[in-house]
């Protein structure tokens, strides 16, 4: 596995290959709370602290899409940079809390490369996931054109 920076193209991701991002980043109580509002998500875990202490996770969660955003963020540098658009993500998935203070660092598995149906389009399936203290999560694909 290749930690990587910067300038790639459709051509050079290869089924099988796995990067992992150079950046990581500590979740902080602002990213949270700022899109958590935005969102007009309520619910007490992301923003009860007195309650949560009761709970089995004993503090406040990090919004899941907080903790997507910062995958895709992470991954992005090396899938995306010089793509036209991306296409889909789907398959997402939480596997672990994460909280306020976890580190996340991002690794990429390139599942597929592909012509898609513009000539000027091609397809890139990829698996990102995130690893920290206490919480992985995975994304699946990234559209690429060529």
């Amino acid at each position: 596995m290749t930690p990587l920076t910067g300038d790639r193209w459709f051509e050079d991701f290869e089924p099988g290959q796995r990067m992992r991002h150079a950046r990581g980043t500590t979740v902080g109580e602002v990213e949270n709370q700022l899109l958590t509002k935005l969102v007009m998500n309520t619910a007490d875990a992301h923003f009860n602290e007195d309650r949560m202490q009761g709970t089995p996770f004993g503090r406040r969660l990090v919004f899941g899409l907080v903790t997507g955003s910062i995958v895709i963020g992470l991954a992005t540098q090396d899938t995306a940079e010089n793509a036209l658009a991306e296409v889909a993500l789907d398959k997402l998935r939480f596997r672990a809390p994460v909280f306020h203070g976890d580190t996340l660092y991002a690794y990429t598995e390139v599942l597929e490369t592909r012509a898609a149906e513009r000539r000027t389009r091609a397809w890139c399936g990829s698996s990102t996931g995130a690893r920290s203290r206490t919480a992985p999560s995975s994304s699946r694909a990234c559209g690429r054109s060529s």
